[in-house]
């Protein structure tokens, strides 16, 4: 055999060789976004549970809390915020700037619940209807569920990152339009806290 054949086998290897090496490092990055989506799927089904939930409360609320207008409106304003941010971060939760408006818009929401909240508590008959206690408990539930999803979504955003910006994924990464992903968390500690739902 030629020595021009061998070389040309031996450079068609080679090539061969780095075509699936590439090929391999794109396919897991494209696994590890579709992981990364889904799980932002499990926290949008509860979120959405949870935008649901809100104005049955504050519509049971309104009897009750009839000068207490402003923080009703309030709820409802960001909870709709909220909702629309949620709608954009599932179209793509690896960007960064929708995560980062969701995270906002629930900041947002989760200090309007707080107060709508900390207001009921000054009505002992809305606290002792039971349609108020039913959907608080249901609340609660879903607030749980969020908590346990938005853990496992930013476990797999944490995979996701880290094999983007590891070396020589990297540049394949880079090449094919690989966005770090944001990760879904809070990070002013007063807003850490979950929504308090007690009626005791």
């Amino acid at each position: 055999m030629p020595d021009w054949l061998i070389a040309l086998l031996i450079i068609g290897v080679v090539f061969l060789v780095l075509v699936i090496i590439i090929a391999s490092m794109y396919n897991g990055l494209v696994a590890l976004r579709n992981r990364v989506k889904n799980s932002f799927a499990q926290i949008d089904v509860q979120l959405k549970r949870r935008y649901d939930l809100i104005p049955n409360l504050v519509e049971t609320a309104k009897g009750y809390m009839a000068h207490e207008r402003e923080t009703l409106e309030a709820v409802i304003a960001a909870r709709n915020q909220a909702s629309a941010a949620n709608t954009k971060a599932a179209g793509n939760p690896a960007d960064p700037g929708a995560m980062k408006a969701l995270l906002g818009a629930e900041t947002a929401l989760t200090g309007a619940m707080g107060r709508f909240f900390a207001l009921a508590e000054a009505y002992p008959d809305l606290k002792a209807n039971q349609n108020m206690m039913q959907l608080s408990e249901e609340l609660t539930s879903t607030e749980n569920k969020i908590a346990f999803a938005r853990q496992a979504f930013n476990d797999g955003v944490m995979t996701y990152n880290t094999k983007r910006e590891s070396f020589p994924t990297n540049i394949i990464g880079g090449m094919f339009n690989f966005q770090l992903a944001e990760h879904f968390e809070i990070t002013n500690p007063e807003e850490r806290e979950a929504v308090k739902v007690s009626f005791s």
